[in-house]
């Protein structure tokens, strides 16, 4: 090791609890040691993941009421806050082919029209709150105390809880109109349960029983897993999204094929060996130049 040292100590640290496919790793931390924890904190057990298909909805219902009882919370998720503008004259004088289309978007679950039928209809004897980005900072504060307090047994809500909540008490994630989420916006909604030391369990409704992403969530739970299936369905293009990760669409299938991404960092490897500052590769140096100018990878 240089100095004597076996092994030089790491000054920089940088962590995410957000997976991104291996493939991607390697090409933006090719030069970090990238270091997975898998393993789950002391206590938690493994979330069950099932797709609830409508003719399931009541019994899955029954499920989430017995578990409510039992002194556990839910947590709703919906894809919108309002119910979707288009009355049934709009879908009806629509062209043949947009038709089903329009009678699908109408049909997404909306976080006001949930709670309204959750709290009046479904589950009149529980305790059923709202939460979305319009609301007023106060507004959303209380719903979350609330909810922390157990004065809340059921939270309707948008993705707003995605990231940053912690309610070990929260075993059931039931995520409305799931085929609209991409799978690392999914993983993220059942990351939000499973905190405690009670079973919990993460309900995907859909109509679309065989959608992959869906098919993905029930049999893994392991995020890098979800990002290289992710990686797979959607392309490489915009793979994480430019606004969660700071930088812009990644056009390169070859990010799909490892190999090629590993013999990649080799060569780059020994270009940087014999010319560290790319004197005899100024075009490769511009454009390194104008990617930095650009990007911020930590």
């Amino acid at each position: 090791g240089y100095g004597g040292q076996a092994k030089l100590i790491p000054h920089f640290l940088s962590m995410s609890a957000t997976p991104i496919p291996r493939t991607l790793a390697l090409t933006i931390y090719g030069d970090l040691d990238l270091s997975l924890i898998k393993e789950m904190p002391k206590g938690r057990k493994k979330i069950i993941t099932k797709v609830i298909p409508p003719e399931k909805r009541q019994e899955a219902y029954d499920f989430i009421r017995s578990e409510v009882q039992s002194g556990r919370q839910v947590f709703v998720i919906c894809p919108r806050i309002e119910p979707n503008e288009l009355g049934e004259e709009a879908i009806a004088s629509s062209l043949p082919f947009a038709r089903l289309r329009l009678a699908r978007v109408a049909d997404v679950k909306a976080v006001k029209q949930e709670y309204e039928k959750l709290r009046k209809d479904v589950f009149p004897d529980l305790n059923v709150g709202m939460l979305h980005g319009k609301m007023k900072t106060e507004e959303k504060e209380k719903a979350l105390t609330d909810f922390r307090e157990r004065k809340t047994d059921i939270l309707v809500s948008t993705s707003v809880i995605e990231v940053g909540i912690d309610f070990p008490n929260a075993a059931i994630m039931m995520i409305e109109g799931s085929d609209k989420f991409g799978l690392a916006q999914l993983h993220q909604f059942r990351g939000r349960v499973g905190r405690g030391e009670h079973q919990s369990y993460c309900f995907l409704f859909s109509e679309f029983r065989s959608n992959p992403r869906l098919k993905a969530m029930v049999v893994s739970q392991d995020g890098f897993e979800l990002a290289e299936k992710d990686l797979k369905l959607r392309g490489p293009g915009d793979l994480t999204g430019q606004r969660q990760w700071g930088f812009p669409d990644f056009v390169m299938a070859s990010l799909k094929n490892i190999e090629l991404v590993e013999k990649t960092r080799e060569a780059a490897k020994k270009i940087l060996t014999k010319d560290p500052e790319l004197k005899k590769y100024p075009l490769l140096r511009g454009k390194l130049e104008e990617f930095r100018e650009k990007i911020h990878l930590e």
